[in-house]
């Protein structure tokens, strides 16, 4: 696969390519951890209202859009990588994704929507995690599921709950949870 494009591997939209500008710190979700995520996830997220914080390739989002959810929201700050994914939203003629070209705190500061799903796949070494997670829980529906990628492990906040958990090279997946089970 070259690079600066990924394929939506199910769904409704699958095997269709998305291409990305070159950014910094951007990093698609590689198909091995995707296939994983989804199958953690069920793959038929018809129904499911998903937040996608740092949209990045898009490569979650439209992958969650393809798999039926009702609505994503994707959250980009970078100029040129937002007016990318636009143009894959347009193409997929994907109307039930939302775009927001915004700070990830701000965003979610702002936001009053609960979501079912949320990916979290933020630059790394940047402190993200650790200022986002704690806004967190007032978005979150009941029941809903948090994936995140970071460099390394990731030390839960206080009411979260590691549900799976994975590694491909030097990425960990993680799925967690927030409240009791």
């Amino acid at each position: 696969m070259k690079t600066n494009q990924v394929r939506i591997i199910g769904g409704q939209w699958r095997s269709r390519i998305v291409r990305f500008p070159d950014a910094q710190s951007l990093r698609p979700t590689p198909d091995r951890l995707r296939e994983t995520l989804f199958n953690w996830l069920g793959q038929d997220l018809t129904g499911k209202n998903c937040l996608d914080l740092f949209a990045g390739s898009g490569a979650l989002g439209f992958e969650a859009a393809s798999r039926g959810a009702r609505q994503v929201v994707m959250v980009e700050q970078d100029a040129g990588v937002y007016d990318a994914l636009r143009q894959t939203q347009a193409m997929l003629r994907a109307e039930q994704v939302e775009m927001h070209r915004a700070d990830a705190v701000a965003f979610l500061k702002s936001d009053t929507r609960r979501y079912d799903v949320v990916f979290l796949d933020p630059p790394f070494k940047q402190g993200w995690l650790v200022r986002l997670l704690p806004l967190l829980p007032v978005r979150l529906a009941p029941d809903a599921r948090v994936y995140l990628e970071a460099e390394a492990g990731v030390a839960m906040p206080e009411g979260f709950e590691m549900l799976r958990k994975t590694r491909a090279g030097q990425v960990h997946g993680l799925l967690i949870k927030y409240g009791q089970s």
